[in-house]
Parts: C-alpha cells; structure tokens; sequence
C-alpha cells in the first residue's frame, strides 16, 4: 500500500458501499477527499507531494474547480508560493471566476483536483482558463480513478492513481441487488 493508500484508509477517507459519483457513474468505493483534508498535516503533506511532481512546469497561479478542490488547491498554491483561486459553477451550470479572481492573459496555470473519475470538471476548467487567455500547464490531482486513462491534453500529474470499477446506473450490479445507493459528495446526502 503506497502512502497516499494508507492515509485514506487511516483518515477514514476511503469509504466501501454503493456510492452516486459526481459524474453519474455507481461505485463500490468512494474517495472521500473531505475527510482527509480535515487533517491539516496530512493536507500538507499531500501538496507538498504534488507541488514536487508540478514544479516543474513553472506554473504561476493554481485555479481548482469549486467545491472539492478548494483546500487541495489551496495547499498546492501555497506549497509552490504561488497564487490560487477557484471557479464556481454559475446558475447556467457553466464554471466562472467570481470574487474578484482574476487571471492575467499569459498565465501558467496548474489546474488542481481532489479526485478524477470521467474529467469532466477539469476539462470544463482547462477550458475556462483557456477562454481567459492563460495556459494550462498541468493538472494535479490527489487521485485519479480512472487508471490512468483520463486525458486533459496536458501533464496529468496524480498522487494515487487507481482504477476502481463504475457503473452506469442501469448497469449496476449494486442497484440490480437493491442496495440503496448514497451519493457522499458535496452536492448529495451528508
């Protein structure tokens, strides 16, 4: 079990049931970045691994999409001492930089995540950050659950890299057994 492993599994955070992911998708293992970044010395301790992998690139600013990736990209920024801020969804569903966030055209950006599964937010992010006029130079997330097989078209940097098997709803052997599904995430059930 490599570090990252083990400090879900002692901070509670790896979380074993029926689980609704944000993307749509059903799985019987949710990465609950909430309850690790409850831990202030474990969130350091995971930016200052990725802010080793992302050094690199020579970012200057971190933009993680809201809610999740606030503290993760928080803790990135200030362990690369650089700026950070984070989009929001608008009414309309689309991500914008509100409370006065701004980036300056040119911008090297490091696009910071808690847990990947489809992409989906962060490529809505890269594209955001892209109609502003700034570049995206990589994106760091704690965990990819896609194995590795997601693809932002930049460096994807990850700390934990997993393939944990999803369902489509009307595929779910969890659902087919009548297991009532929760959806822990920032948007469903506590």
């Amino acid at each position: 079990m490599n570090k990252v492993s083990e400090l879900f599994e002692r901070s509670g955070a790896a979380l074993h049931g029926h689980f609704v992911l944000t993307s749509g998708l059903h799985s019987d293992m949710y990465m609950q970045c909430a309850k690790l970044f409850e831990h202030g010395d474990i969130t350091e301790e995971l930016a200052a691994m990725a802010a080793e992998k992302v050094k690199p690139y020579g970012a200057d600013v971190v933009v993680a999409p809201a809610v999740g990736a606030i503290i993760f990209g928080y803790a990135l920024g200030k362990a690369l001492g650089i700026p950070n801020m984070f989009a929001e969804r608008e009414k309309d569903g689309k991500f914008a930089l509100r409370r006065g966030f701004e980036l300056k055209k040119g911008s090297k950006v490091i696009i910071a995540e808690n847990v990947v599964t489809t992409g989906g937010s962060v490529k809505e992010v890269i594209d955001l950050v892209r109609e502003l006029g700034s570049d995206v130079v990589a994106v760091a997330e704690v965990v990819d659950r896609s194995g590795g097989k997601v693809d932002f078209g930049v460096p994807n940097e990850s700390l934990l890299t997993v393939d944990i098997k999803t369902y489509a709803p009307d595929a779910c052997p969890m659902c087919k057994a009548g297991t009532p599904a929760v959806k822990p995430g920032s948007k469903g059930l506590k």
